[in-house]
């Protein structure tokens, strides 16, 4: 005799602890997510994440069937989850990591569904949470490193394709010379305006294809180099543009319209691939068989309903985030500790024989660094070429925002780096940099003066970081860069010694303007 099925449902009480948990988890992570909702406004990228979420719960209420005649059967395994992802979480906050905040909020919620369904009726909907992921933007030093890459790529490619329409172009780091008109393929065109919202739309494409993992896997990571693509031919048609019908092209309403194009042109090869893999391989279907969402049969009329029993896992994450939720309101209670220094303006200018000279950065590119306060100077002795001095202070990067490495904006400006070494002063350790254009060679030292310390190792700056908002409650640092000219017929070694001299001079003045 065939028993009748068994759907499963939460009485009142139930349902009003889970209300209560879920209110207690938003008010803990209220922070990182209004930051979340920050850097979507912001960046034109990560924009779609408005989107995500609603998408997300779509998943889930249309699997809303087969969830109901899953056995419930609560784990401690979401529980556990649910402490350790706390645990970041508490981590995120006291540091200002925000990216630990978001994948720790995304991990409580799958640990909570765990907590209170089990295993088997979470699986069905274990993508569409995973889903979530793509909300959550790079960290700022991370997203700095891929557009400035990109940007160099996408210019590089860009030029092939302009020189295979038979026009001359001279490529100059970002800069595309046409003779009468330079495109500049700034941040904005570097392709992750591209990148991000397609992976998210491949991620979704690949949920809806039902066919085998290798082909849905190949379905997310194809995005990438038709975005790659996609974005140089973009570049290459807007130079073509130019050339043919002037300056107007690259410039206002066609300039975002051919982005818009080149995106759904994307779309377009994504659905391709898909309708060709469709064709090949062990598991051959009509496309409209294996694309779509999967229909759950509602239960019969004759189904048993049963309440689920109050779960115990579900009850202890709600005890553990009311102290989580307590643990952070007294976090942010806690200033932010920011120590006396001087202003980079009252830098002096007379060093020892070195005599400075006072130089400016333009306020876009001030807005861009998000730096506190900064020196640009040029410093001379009676011989031998000048050395510049540039130092970034930050009186706060809680927030994300930190220097940008030179190795990221060197190339950037038109300069190869044409060798690279870790290099010991004795008194200090710096990134030694030797940089080329054209017929011009330059060479930068570069280190990071962090609450007392000097670093040349980037990762190991972002620990310190880490370790001192943990314990110190401060985050202030600083770039340090020297560059100086290489004149021609001069020995490297000859412009070596320069900065190191002068490096002796300038290290026991920074402590003024960069704390300890």
């Amino acid at each position: 005799m065939n028993k009748n099925p068994v759907l499963w449902k939460f009485d009142y009480r139930y349902l009003a602890l889970i209300s209560f948990g879920l209110l207690l988890l938003l008010f803990a992570f209220a922070g990182g997510l209004q930051e979340l909702v920050v850097r979507w406004d912001k960046q034109e990228e990560y924009s779609h994440g408005y989107i995500l979420p609603f998408i997300t719960l779509y998943f889930i209420w249309q699997r809303k069937n087969l969830i109901q005649r899953s056995g419930f059967s609560p784990s401690w395994m979401g529980f556990g989850i649910v402490f350790l992802a706390l645990i970041v979480f508490l981590v995120g906050e006291i540091s200002a990591l925000y990216i630990l905040i978001h994948y720790a909020f995304i991990a409580v919620l799958m640990g909570i569904a765990l907590a209170i369904m089990g295993w088997p009726a979470v699986k069905p909907v274990i993508v569409p949470i995973l889903l979530l992921i793509f909300t959550i933007p790079l960290p700022y030093f991370l997203e700095a490193s891929l557009s400035a890459n990109l940007q160099l790529l996408s210019s590089k490619m860009g030029v092939y394709f302009i020189r295979w329409c038979q026009i001359p172009v001279y490529l100059e780091g970002n800069i595309i010379d046409l003779g009468s008109y330079k495109l500049q393929v700034v941040e904005a065109c570097s392709g992750l305006r591209y990148l991000f919202p397609l992976m998210s739309l491949g991620f979704i494409c690949a949920y809806l294809y039902d066919t085998t993992f290798w082909k849905r896997a190949l379905v997310v990571l194809s995005t990438i180099p038709i975005t790659l693509f996609m974005n140089s031919f973009r570049i290459a048609m807007i130079g073509v543009l130019v050339d043919n019908w002037g300056n107007a092209m690259a410039e206002g309403f066609l300039h975002d319209f051919e982005g818009w194009v080149v995106f759904m042109a994307c779309l377009g090869i994504l659905i391709v691939e898909m309708l060709v893999l469709a064709r090949i391989g062990e598991d051959r279907r009509p496309f409209a068989e294996i694309f779509g969402l999967t229909a759950d049969q509602p239960a019969s009329a004759a189904a048993e309903v049963k309440i689920r029993p109050l779960s115990l896992p579900f009850s202890a994450i709600v005890a553990v985030l009311a102290v989580a939720t307590v643990t952070v309101f007294s976090i942010d209670k806690r200033d932010e500790v920011f120590p006396e220094r001087k202003n980079f303006p009252l830098f002096p200018m007379q060093l020892s024989s070195w005599q400075g000279r006072h130089a400016s950065m333009e306020d876009r590119v001030i807005n861009k660094l998000g730096l506190s306060d900064y020196i640009l100077a040029d410093f001379k002795q009676d011989q031998g070429a000048p050395v510049n001095l540039y130092a970034a202070y930050y009186a706060s990067q809680r927030k994300g925002i930190s220097p940008h490495s030179p190795r990221v904006c060197i190339p950037g400006g038109g300069w190869q780096i044409a060798d690279i070494e870790r290099k010991d002063l004795g008194h200090l350790a710096v990134n030694r940099i030797v940089i080329k254009k054209g017929e011009m060679t330059q060479l930068v030292y570069y280190w990071f003066q962090q609450r007392g310390r000097s670093l040349a190792n980037e990762y190991l700056m972002k620990w310190y970081l880490f370790k001192d908002a943990l314990l110190l409650n401060r985050t202030d640092g600083a770039l340090v860069r020297l560059t100086t000219m290489v004149n021609p017929g001069e020995n490297l070694d000859l412009a070596d010694q320069r900065l190191q001299v002068f490096a002796k001079e300038v290290l026991p003045v920074l402590p003024q303007y960069i704390p300890e």
